[in-house]
This record gives C-alpha cells, structure tokens and sequence, in this order.
C-alpha cells in the first residue's frame, strides 16, 4: 500500500493566512495541520508516501519533512502540482509512485477522529470511502442510497438534496485508479473529479463505504480552523498520535533550537 497526501490549492478562504503560506501548514493546536492526515496513513503502516504540494510551497513542506521521517523507515516524495486540475489529478500525477501497489490518498486537510488503520490493512481491491453525516452535504461529493441503505451512486456537490452523508478526503483504491483517472471526462468546472471514480467502482460492485462515527474536520475557513484545534484539544485527538510522529517533532524542535542558538552566538 502506497500512501498520497493533496496538498496543494490556494485555500483563498483562509486569506491572508495563505497568502504566505499553504493552509497545510497552518496549526492546528500544537502542530502543523499537515501532519494529521500523515498520521492516519502511517499508524496503518504505509512507509511510502507522496505529497502532492503547490510550487509556492514546495520548499517549506522539504523544510519540515524532507529529513524528519526518514530515519525511522517513512519515505516522503515530493510531486509540485502546478495547476489544481481536480482531487483525482492526484493519481495521474501519482503514476510513477503507485506502480503496481494499491494507494491510500488522504486531503492534507483532512482531520480524522477514527483510526482507520484495519480498514486500510485489510484492503485488497476495488475501492473504499467512507461517508460521514454532515448539515451541509450540498459542499460535497454526497452518497446516494437506496430503500436497503445501500449505496448506488455519489454526486458531486448536488443542488436538490439526495442525502445528508458526504464523502470525506479518505480514499483507498486498487492501482487501476491510475487508469480510470486518465479516462475520467473533466467536470463543467474542467476538473477531474474523484466522485468519477467513486460512480466507476460502484457500477462494478466493487466500492465499499464505510460511516465515520468520529469527527470529521476540514478546516477550510477562519471558524473551522478554530473549532478544529478546540476540538483537538478538548477530545485529546492530538495524543493519538504514532509515537514516530512525535518522537520526529520532538527532535526536529531540538535541531531548531540548536541552530538558533548557534545563530544568536
């Protein structure tokens, strides 16, 4: 299993925050945000990982993990997007990295109460996303179920109501994404849209969706950003950590500590 982090976009919601940073790299309580969707991926035992960054911002994220991971067997690559054509731009521009291996891909700005380590472990083949109920589904790709609770299609941001369960930024596919995403005909907004490939795995039978229970946090705008680190912090989710995550902060913070120091005398 492969691991992809998107991390790339303008976030122009979260100006002037952005305007001098990628909203990845913002903080949530007391670390970057992006290390929480990096978090989900190697408690479930992903060593590869690509991180699909903004060229603006390509040097601030080699900055902060190009080394930090490194020793303790966690491969972080590096793919600058250009352009934002879409989520699912994600594994064409991927190809390379996932070869042959089933992918995990994750939003950088995702925040996951749920550990969904088992799920990614046990995957074998096709697809699984996992849905959660939200109050504005109408922001989403929505799963449409049928009379049995089953789902039979996602829409993309549906302007009638179809369903209050939206499809988070966690996705776990067999490597012919990379295939389907190639084929994928781009959106009236010209983007390749990953609820394409959610509609192709279900047409074969073979998406699998699963309901989050825990939160759910994307932090997309001043008052999300807040509520996440208060959320956070009050359910304690920053002490669910892998300790290679913290044990590589904590190291990371002592070298800048060091080379301030040295800086000073």
């Amino acid at each position: 299993m492969k691991g992809i982090i998107l991390s790339g976009g303008t976030a122009t919601r979260l100006f002037p925050l952005t305007a001098t940073t990628s909203k990845q790299l913002l903080p949530v309580y007391n670390r970057q945000m992006i290390f929480y969707p990096l978090n989900t991926l190697i408690k479930a035992g992903i060593k590869d990982i690509l991180m699909i960054v903004s060229p603006e911002h390509s040097g601030q994220y080699l900055n902060l993990l190009g080394s930090t991971m490194k020793k303790f067997g966690i491969n972080i690559y590096f793919e600058v997007q250009k352009v934002p054509r879409g989520l699912a731009d994600a594994f064409i521009l991927g190809e390379s990295f996932i070869g042959q291996d089933n992918v995990t891909m994750i939003l950088g700005d995702n925040i996951f109460e749920d550990d969904f380590s088992e799920e990614i472990k046990n995957f074998k083949s096709g697809g699984h996303v996992f849905a959660k109920k939200v109050q504005d589904p109408e922001r989403f790709g929505v799963v449409k179920f049928d009379e049995n609770n089953k789902a039979v299609e996602v829409i993309e941001k549906p302007s009638e109501w179809i369903s209050d369960y939206a499809v988070t930024g966690l996705y776990i596919y067999d490597n012919r994404v990379v295939k389907v995403a190639k084929s994928a005909v781009p959106s009236e907004r010209g983007e390749i849209e990953i609820t394409s490939l959610q509609n192709y795995y279900l047409q074969l039978g073979e998406l699998q969706v699963t309901t989050v229970s825990g939160e759910w946090l994307d932090a997309g705008t001043f008052d999300s950003l807040l509520e996440a680190s208060n959320i956070v912090k009050n359910k304690e989710i920053y002490k669910n950590f892998d300790p290679i995550i913290d044990t590589a902060i904590a190291e990371f913070n002592e070298e800048l500590k060091i080379i301030a120091k040295k800086r000073l005398n």
